[in-house]
C-alpha cells in the first residue's frame, strides 16, 4: 500500500514578533504545498528520498546519504523524526519508505517545517490504518517539530492542517476566522536565509533598551491586528492593504526589516499593491503583497525587476488531506 498526504505551507499577515509579547497574529495557509509519500519496506530503516536536495537512510539515528552529502541528514531530521513520532504513538516498529515533494521555499519564513511535519504525520497515520484526527496531526507534529525548533507556538502546524486562516494569541491559543475573501497575494522571496531565533533575540534585546517605546509599539501592533480582523470578516481589500502598510512601518521600526525586503515592498506599492510588508522573522526571507486579481502579474513583475523571485498566491481553504494509492 502507498499513501500520499498533502499539507499547505503558509504567510503571517500581521503581527509577527509582536505574537511573542501576547499580540494576535493573523496566518493564512497558501496554495503551495508539500507531499509526502509514505510505503512500506522490508527492514526497520527510514528511506527518505526527496527533492531538496538530500535522500538517505536512517538506521536509528544513524544516517546514510545516498548523495554523498552527510549534511543532509540534517535537513532530512525533521522528517524522520515526525515518521517516529507517529510510530512510536502507535507502538509500531517498521521500516518506511517516504518520498517527499516541495513546491515552498525553505528557510524563507513560509512554513515549509511545518508543512512537512504535518504532511509526514498525516500520512503515516493514514498508512498505519488511522484517520487521524485534525487535532491528533496537529499535537503530533508539533510534538516531531521540538526536535528542531524547541519550542514551537504550533502556529505553522495548525495552519497546515486546517487551512484557510486562524488567528493565534499567545494566552488564548488558535482561533479559525472564517472569510469568503481570496485574498490574492505575490510572495517576494528575496533569497536571502535567516535564522528566526536571532531576529526574535534582536527584538528582546531592544525591549530591554527601550521598556516604554516598546510597550507602545504592542499596543500599536494590538490595534492593528483588530482592525486587520475587522476589515478581513468584511472582506475589505483595500483596508487590509493600508493595514498591512502599518505592520509594515512598525516592523521597521523595530529592527527586523531588511534593505532587499524594503525595495520588494516599495516596488510592489508602485505599481499597484494594495499593501505590502514583510512576513514572518524578516531579515530577509519573504514580503507579501495585497493585490487585486487582475493586478498581480504587474505586482509580480515589479518585484522581479527589484530583484525578487515572485510567487503569486491566495488563501488555501483545504488543508491537509491523504489519499491511497490504488
Amino acid at each position: 500500500m502507498k499513501v500520499t498526504a498533502a499539507a499547505p505551507g503558509k504567510t503571517i499577515l500581521v503581527g509577527e514578533h509582536f505574537v511573542v509579547y501576547g499580540e494576535a497574529a493573523v496566518v493564512m495557509a497558501i496554495n503551495r504545498r508539500v507531499q509526502v509519500t509514505v510505503e512500506d519496506r522490508k527492514d526497520r530503516s527510514l528511506y527518505i528520498a526527496s527533492d531538496l536536495g538530500f535522500s538517505g537512510t536512517f538506521v536509528e539515528d544513524e544516517y546514510t546519504a545516498e548523495t554523498g552529502d552527510v549534511g543532509g541528514g540534517t535537513v532530512l531530521e525533521p522528517i524522520k523524526i515526525s515518521a517516529q513520532t507517529v510510530l512510536k504513538a502507535f507502538e509500531e516498529n517498521r521500516g518506511l519508505n517516504i518520498a517527499v515533494q516541495s513546491a515552498i521555499p525553505m528557510a524563507v519564513g513560509l512554513g515549509s517545517s511545518g508543512a512537512l511535519a504535518v504532511a509526514t504525520v498525516a500520512a503515516v497515520g493514514k498508512f498505519l490504518g488511522s484517520d487521524l484526527s485534525e487535532e491528533e496531526i496537529v499535537s503530533l507534529s508539533t510534538e516531531a517539530e521540538k526536535a528542531v525548533h524547541i519550542n514551537p507556538s504550533g502556529i505553522d502546524q495548525a495552519i497546515s492542517t486546517y487551512g484557510g486562516v486562524i488567528v493565534y494569541k499567545k494566552k488564548e491559543g488558535i482561533t479559525r476566522l472564517k472569510t469568503t475573501s481570496d485574498i490574492p497575494l505575490v510572495i517576494g522571496n528575496t533569497g536571502i536565509q535567516r535564522n528566526t531565533g536571532t531576529m526574535v533575540d534582536g527584538v528582546r534585546m531592544k525591549r530591554k533598551q527601550f521598556p516604554e517605546i516598546m510597550n507602545l509599539m504592542n499596543a500599536a501592533a494590538n490595534h492593528v491586528s483588530r482592525q486587520f480582523i475587522d476589515a478581513l470578516k468584511r472582506d475589505a481589500l483595500n483596508r487590509l492593504g493600508e493595514v498591512m502598510d502599518i505592520n509594515q512601518g512598525l516592523l521597521m521600526a523595530i529592527g527586523v526589516s531588511h534593505e532587499a525586503l524594503e525595495r520588494l515592498v516599495y516596488a510592489a506599492r508602485a505599481n499597484g499593491a494594495l499593501g505590502a510588508k514583510l512576513t514572518g522573522a524578516g531579515g530577509g526571507g519573504c514580503m507579501i503583497a495585497l493585490a487585486t486579481l487582475d493586478g498581480r502579474e504587474r505586482v509580480s513583475e515589479a518585484i522581479r525587476r527589484a530583484g525578487g523571485t515572485p510567487i503569486i498566491a491566495k488563501k488555501a481553504d483545504q488543508g491537509v488531506h491523504c489519499w491511497i494509492h490504488e
